[in-house]
């Protein structure tokens, strides 16, 4: 069983209708649980429970510091190409975006590891547009051999693979992946994405599963809050989180909420998600599964990430460029999105230490 089929068995399940059952006495029993089901944590989700803000970041404090202790792990994205065959329509690299298209060459990418590197950074992102023509499993892995040279943690973000392609990245060095599911909703992920191989909706949701078989040490999920509604989403993203952590109990499990930033093209999100929302998500996630990594990018303010790093934050980007080889010809072409903190690597450790916190630059040991 994978987790789509888990995810069926909620098919028929009335969200409206729960929601609106939900007590302020059913929030506060969720809260005061040690161990929360499924429906636990759809109650921490629920307009109710924005009641009950308080009481919920004050227990994800506690959780972090229990499992965490005071400390973030800062990393950047490196994007070596903007080459995607998907049309998806809120994304920049959209393929019917015109844009300047392009992808780093080898020389290129050291380059660029050598300004990342020199922030004192020592865990990295690849991030590739959706293209295997344009950045095939060959190039991806040169790209991780290079990367190894710099950087001690080597994620990535690219297209789906398949198992025996997850395995070769992984013999060349990379110790986790992120993907993002970007909606749940099996109906509306078909009007997002018309066009290429991100159209498969099954096979990306299992993409978690086959780096996982193949001993990925993490794997991280998430949706881009805005393309639907707002708890539901959140919601299948947890349990998909659960799921991965009971199924491969040596990986570490991490959660990204993402909102919609401002991108080429003319899509408008369907929903906007306030800074409130966006901390209940996190608190309810932190109560829901006590130990999972969760990670706040470049796309929030830096006073929101500043607020946001007690109730939870494990891992954060900075200094981040979205642009293809944007750390040494910044500002030459689009990037998939508009960063908004563009605070430097020592600011953002400044203010991680403000709040009495350890910026971890290199595998848990803090600099």
């Amino acid at each position: 069983m994978t987790f789509y089929d888990i995810k069926q068995k909620y098919s028929k399940f009335n969200f409206e209708k729960y929601i609106k059952s939900i007590s302020d006495k059913m929030v506060e029993n969720s809260i005061q649980k040690e161990i929360l089901d499924d429906m636990d944590f759809l109650s921490l989700l629920s307009p109710k429970a924005s009641n009950h803000i308080e009481e919920m970041a004050q227990k994800a404090h506690e959780i972090s510091v229990k499992y965490f202790g005071k400390c973030i792990l800062l990393y950047a994205p490196l994007y070596v190409s903007n080459f995607c065959i998907n049309n998806c329509v809120y994304c920049g690299f959209s393929t019917i975006n015109k844009i300047k298209r392009e992808v780093l060459s080898y020389e290129e990418i050291k380059e660029n590891c050598k300004v990342i590197s020199s922030y004192g950074l020592h865990h990295i992102l690849l991030v590739t547009g959706e293209s295997n023509i344009k950045t095939p499993i060959s190039y991806l892995r040169k790209c991780v051999e290079i990367l190894k040279d710099y950087f001690e943690g080597i994620d990535i973000e690219v297209y789906p693979l398949d198992e025996s392609e997850y395995k070769a990245l992984a013999d060349s060095g990379v110790d986790g992946l992120t993907i993002y599911q970007e909606t749940y909703n099996e109906d509306l992920y078909k009007l997002l994405h018309t066009k290429g191989e991100k159209s498969n909706y099954k096979y990306r949701l299992e993409t978690c599963e086959r780096a996982g078989k193949v001993n990925y040490r993490n794997l991280n999920v998430g949706v881009l809050l805005g393309l639907n509604d707002f708890i539901s989403d959140i919601f299948f993203a947890g349990i998909h989180a659960k799921y991965l952590q009971i199924r491969f109990q040596s990986a570490e499990i991490g959660i990204s909420f993402p909102r919609f930033r401002p991108a080429k093209g003319t899509y408008q999100p369907k929903t906007l998600i306030s800074d409130k929302d966006l901390t209940q998500a996190i608190c309810a996630i932190r109560l829901f599964i006590n130990r999972i990594n969760i990670n706040i990018s470049t796309r929030e303010s830096k006073e929101l990430r500043n607020n946001l790093i007690p109730l939870g934050i494990t891992k954060m980007s900075a200094a981040s460029s979205t642009e293809v080889g944007g750390y040494t010809k910044r500002g030459q072409s689009e990037g998939q999105f508009k960063v908004k903190d563009a605070s430097t690597v020592d600011k953002v450790k400044e203010m991680i230490y403000k709040k009495g916190y350890q910026p971890i630059m290199k595998d848990w040991i803090t600099l």
